[in-house]
């Protein structure tokens, strides 16, 4: 581990001394640009566009590039709209370092990265990766298990810190902080910041840790935004959430807002709130205190305090399916960029944890499929990231993504729950609950009803309706699998 350590140093130094050099040219261009952008900001965002692209090369198809122009010269076009409000309404220098770490390095390095060693080492890589600083926190929300766990375990920043230099060099860039309440560690998550640049970070907070000198901070480092839990009205949040949540939640937006920073939602939707947290009056709200990006998320029912009564139905999983098509349409739309984690499995392929773009790690140390898939047969103390990739666990997911060539049921334990069963089983992975050991078959079992429900709906939603080709290559498609698949037809 220490020999592999020294060698990572040598390799993060080599490849970030690149990495600056392009970013000190990127960032005088865009200095320039941004200087004069008040003059005619269509004609100068259509340069950035320009600019993204040269540099992008063909790492993203050129459809990406002509969609972007095709908004910004349509006046009436929502992301024309959005455009203009990021401009209006966010800290130039921050929009700058942000655009630098987003856009160059997750977007363009990182992704060339990933893709390489995808090749190179036959095994997922991830395009970012999520990290629980800590599993304290200062609320208790029904149905979320990270309230069972207590005040008892915290990640080192040294330990945070040599995960995303491994991470850098296999070409991770985007970092997302969950917990527990990632901002109790607020002080080592700005550090972090500071320390890596040409990194992106993400603090999903319930918002009660946001003050004037965070928002100084957020400004200073530039490359952190957060995304504030919220789940409608004061009612449907505070029922969740306790009484006072939502107030509070409201004093941070505006905060945020005033001080020109970056900042989106996080919203996890129930049987009991879909209608709320997509309601017009919900949206505009959110838009008009500052919020720039909405991430949605399918409750799942993990852990012994789960309520299998708030998984939402097929018919509210069929609502999201299309408000989401409507939100992001540039003329029935609204300027918010919204995603569903589950809906939105057409885009991305399918399930995207197991290291296929994502994985998370807990306040343990330990590696994790999936924020919602509490087994590991990995632990930063005693792995790796890359060992980690390539053992059981992470192989399994490798070798069966996608686990339903429906790509609206991506999940192997909410919508294929007999395929984490098989994977547990076979490769022994052991539960980490930090409180209560939760067994595969307990948790699975609480899918099992809304799997077989939601499989007619969401097959008739596949069969009618156009998806999009993500273009994604499967270990299945790849010339070693089939050569298995020949080897075991001659047996």
């Amino acid at each position: 581990m220490r020999k592999y350590i020294s060698i990572l140093v040598v390799r993060y130094s080599e490849m970030l001394l690149k990495e600056n050099i392009q970013r000190a040219g990127v960032g005088f261009l865009l200095d320039r640009m941004l200087k004069y952008i008040d003059k005619d900001p269509k004609k100068n965002i259509l340069k950035l566009i320009g600019l993204a692209e040269k540099f992008a090369g063909k790492t993203f198809p050129e459809k990406t590039f002509k969609g972007f122009r095709d908004a910004i010269s349509d006046d009436n076009n929502v992301w024309n709209t959005y455009a203009m409000n990021l401009l209006k309404d966010i800290d130039r220098d921050y929009l700058k370092k942000m655009f630098l770490s987003f856009v160059l390095g997750a977007g363009l390095h990182g992704t060339r990265a990933v893709r390489a060693n995808r090749e190179k080492y036959k095994c997922n890589i991830p395009w970012l990766m999520l990290i629980d600083p800590t599993s304290a926190c200062n609320m208790n929300c029904k149905g979320c298990w990270a309230a069972e766990y207590g005040h008892k375990l915290n990640l080192t920043y040294d330990e945070i810190n040599n995960v995303i230099n491994q991470g850098v060099e296999l070409g991770t860039h985007l970092y997302m902080f969950t917990g527990g309440e990632p901002l109790i560690r607020k002080n080592d998550i700005l550090r972090l910041c500071r320390e890596h640049k040409n990194c992106t970070f993400l603090a999903y907070t319930n918002a009660t840790l946001i003050d004037q000198k965070f928002c100084d901070d957020m400004k200073d480092v530039g490359n952190l935004t957060l995304a504030l839990s919220i789940e409608g009205s004061e009612e449907s949040n505070d029922f969740r959430r306790g009484t006072g949540a939502y107030e509070r939640t409201m004093k941070a937006m505006e905060l945020l807002k005033k001080n020109k920073c970056i900042y989106g939602l996080s919203i996890c939707y129930t049987s009991q709130n879909v209608d709320k947290v997509t309601s017009d009056e919900f949206i505009d709200l959110m838009i008009d205190k500052g919020a720039k990006f909405a991430l949605y998320f399918n409750y799942m029912p993990v852990g012994t305090g789960a309520v299998e009564e708030l998984i939402p139905t097929p018919e509210q999983r069929t609502h999201m399916y299309f408000w989401l098509k409507k939100m992001r349409n540039g003329k029935t739309g609204k300027p918010l960029f919204v995603m569903d984690f589950q809906d939105d499995g057409e885009y991305v392929g399918g399930c995207i944890a197991g290291g296929r773009n994502y994985f998370h790690i807990n306040s343990a140390g330990d590696i994790e499929p999936c924020v919602f898939i509490h087994f590991s047969d990995s632990n930063i103390r005693t792995h790796t990231i890359l060992e980690a990739l390539r053992n059981p666990l992470f192989m399994s997911y490798y070798h069966n993504q996608p686990f339903n060539d429906n790509h609206l049921r991506p999940c192997p334990m909410l919508e294929n729950p007999e395929y984490l069963r098989k994977i547990i089983k076979q490769t022994g992975a052991k539960s980490t609950d930090l409180e209560n050991q939760e067994g595969v078959e307990h948790l699975c079992a609480k899918c099992d009803k809304f799997a077989a429900a939601w499989k007619e709906q969401a097959d008739k939603l596949w069969a009618e309706n156009k998806h999009p080709n993500p273009k994604t290559q499967y270990y299945r498609d790849t010339e070693q699998a089939m050569r298995e698949k020949l080897d075991d037809l001659v047996r």
